[in-house]
């Protein structure tokens, strides 16, 4: 049986940026990929000759961010439903809040009964999140659930509320490893140190923090920009910030940046596609993010040797390890960030070691077990699909366990192994 899936997110940019696994998965099965998604507003810089080089069929459709944009995201489900009819899709796997949204109820509004996919890449709900963020955003998660076949969480906190969800009769809570790092591109590589510097025009004798995300608000760059104002004593070696990546906020950061003199330490990089050369020039990566659902960018400095000083959220929490790989820090504290700067500059011999922890911890997250566990909840998901279509399921499915290793205490331990986790319930 060919399946026909269609992969909806909110921003064009995100399936080449965080998805390309699953389509090699959906490749491998056989399977006719179809993608929608805004192609108006990108968000992440993408390659557009790629959906034709993997046989990607696209459709546009006028979806939105802001869930209240009501008039351009009726549209965007009414498209979606005939997109899910016309093509007969028989699977929906969604993304992003207002995807996730707009995805499941227009396989429910479709009348083709397709099962469904939801990846929650961090919920909009979370310990300290507004009250407005619960009203709306958990509201409708858990009355969506009711309409999902296998929801797919990242982080712990994440997937002990989509646990007390009621899902579709049948349906299947897992939590993965993010989207995986690619640890054949993401290594460390010593010998890359002196081009990685002259690529970012930083000096062999300075000391070189990096951040790599895009410049929004919550990704909370003001911060470091006023821990670096604040340190009125000069460093050996200075200091220098290099910030790879672009989007609304850029303007905001380079006004701060001149208004605080800072133009002789902090260096804009833009948009960057070399970012595993470019880690390998950093002695510390900066990640002040107020909220992540996990934080790729931070695991793969991690996996290139590079220890990570991040803003304590319920993704950084997965992975750094205070004192040990790095440090957590409070987000909106210039001081918290500054001590462990300085620390780590000051102690070559605690920075060496936690660039070696940091390198053997990312591997838990290495993509090969997302792209695992991703293929079995694609073949269970067909499976019973068949099955259905035949007659023979079985409506009491057993509750799957995480396919990610967690036990009683919560703690990610280098080493760990969760291999053929969860795979007596998938096969």
């Amino acid at each position: 049986m060919k399946h026909r899936v269609l992969i909806i997110t909110t921003v064009s940019g995100f399936l080449w940026q965080f998805e390309k696994n699953s389509v090699e998965i959906l490749k491998k099965a056989g399977a006719e990929i179809h993608y929608a998604s805004n192609f108006q507003h990108p968000a992440y810089e993408f390659d557009p000759s790629y959906f034709e080089k993997n046989g990607i069929r696209i459709h546009h459709i006028p979806i939105e961010k802001l869930p209240w944009k009501l008039g351009r995201n009726f549209r965007a489900l009414v498209r979606l439903a005939a997109i899910i009819r016309r093509e007969n899709i028989d699977t929906v796997h969604c993304h992003n809040p207002v995807g996730g949204l707009l995805g499941r109820l227009a396989a429910r509004l479709s009348g083709r009964r397709p099962a469904v996919i939801y990846t929650a890449h961090g919920f909009h709900f979370y310990q300290g999140a507004p009250a407005r963020n619960w009203l709306l955003y958990y509201t409708a998660e858990r009355f969506l659930a009711r309409c999902t076949d296998v929801l797919i969480t990242i982080n712990k906190e994440d997937e002990e509320h989509a646990r007390r969800f009621r899902l579709k009769r049948g349906g299947n809570v897992f939590r993965i490893p993010g989207t995986g790092v690619d640890t054949r591109r993401y290594m460390p590589r010593p010998w890359l140190r002196e081009e990685a510097r002259r690529r970012m025009g930083v000096k062999k004798d300075e000391f070189c923090l990096l951040t790599a995300a895009l410049l929004d608000p919550e990704k909370n760059h003001e911060t470091v920009l006023r821990m670096l104002a604040g340190m009125k004593e000069k460093t050996e070696p200075p200091i220098r910030y290099v910030i790879c990546g672009d989007g609304p906020h850029r303007r905001v950061l380079e006004e701060l940046t001149r208004k605080w003199g800072l133009e002789d330490q902090v260096i804009f990089l833009g948009f960057c596609t070399d970012l595993e050369v470019l880690l390998q020039g950093a002695d510390v990566f900066l990640f002040p993010s107020l909220r992540e659902g996990l934080g790729m960018a931070a695991l793969e400095a991690m996996a290139c040797g590079v220890p990570v000083v991040a803003a304590r959220n319920r993704g950084t929490v997965e992975y750094v390890r205070n004192g040990e790989n790095g440090f957590l820090c409070e987000g909106r504290s210039p001081e918290d960030f500054r001590d462990a700067v300085l620390l780590l500059q000051s102690e070559p011999a605690l920075r060496e070691a936690a660039a070696r922890r940091a390198a053997g911890d990312s591997l838990v997250f290495g993509s090969g077990r997302t792209e695992k566990a991703v293929e079995q909840i694609y073949r269970m998901i067909w499976k019973e699909r068949e099955d259905e279509c035949e007659g023979k399921r079985d409506h009491e499915r057993v509750q799957s366990p995480s396919f990610f290793p967690s036990g009683k205490g919560g703690g990610i331990h280098p080493g760990s192994d969760m291999e053929g986790l969860g795979a007596a319930d998938l096969q």
